[in-house]
């Protein structure tokens, strides 16, 4: 949970209309400690007040678009929602189970890659930089040793 993000603020800094809805689905990525499918976050605010599927992801595709809120690729079709990098927030990488489809956020200093020294030999412009990496998380290693 992100007490040290301010919601509001973040939607009207990317130029985004802070409705009820687009701060119910950033408060629910927001206050989440691993991304979550778009079918998860539409599950958790419908649990509480009534919202169309299709308004969750045309907001995701905003927030994705104003550079938000994180898509990130499970390898498949299906894709994963996070905070994008902001102050309060570095950029990090992330652990998918491939067996029971769970991502989940690793600390910022687990992968150490300099950047500022692979932008310098890339020849074009980086606008975006994901790391995931895929396994079998423990818990479904424990449940296959049973």
């Amino acid at each position: 949970m992100c007490d040290q993000c301010n919601y509001k603020e973040l939607l009207k800094s990317v130029s985004i209309t802070p409705t009820e809805n687009r701060l119910r689905v950033l408060k629910i990525i927001g206050n989440n400690n691993f991304p979550l499918s778009a079918l998860d976050i539409f599950k958790t605010l419908d649990r509480t007040a009534s919202i169309n599927r299709v308004t969750v992801y045309r907001i995701l595709d905003l927030f994705v678009a104003r550079c938000l809120v994180d898509r990130i690729s499970t390898g498949g079709r299906a894709s994963y929602y996070g905070l994008a990098p902001n102050a309060n927030h570095k950029a990090h990488p992330h652990f998918y189970c491939t067996s029971c489809g769970q991502m989940d956020c690793l600390s910022p200093e687990t992968i150490s890659i300099q950047m500022n020294e692979f932008s310098k030999n890339f020849p074009g412009r980086i606008d975006k930089f994901e790391m995931r990496m895929d396994g079998i998380c423990k818990n479904c290693l424990k449940k296959s040793q049973k």
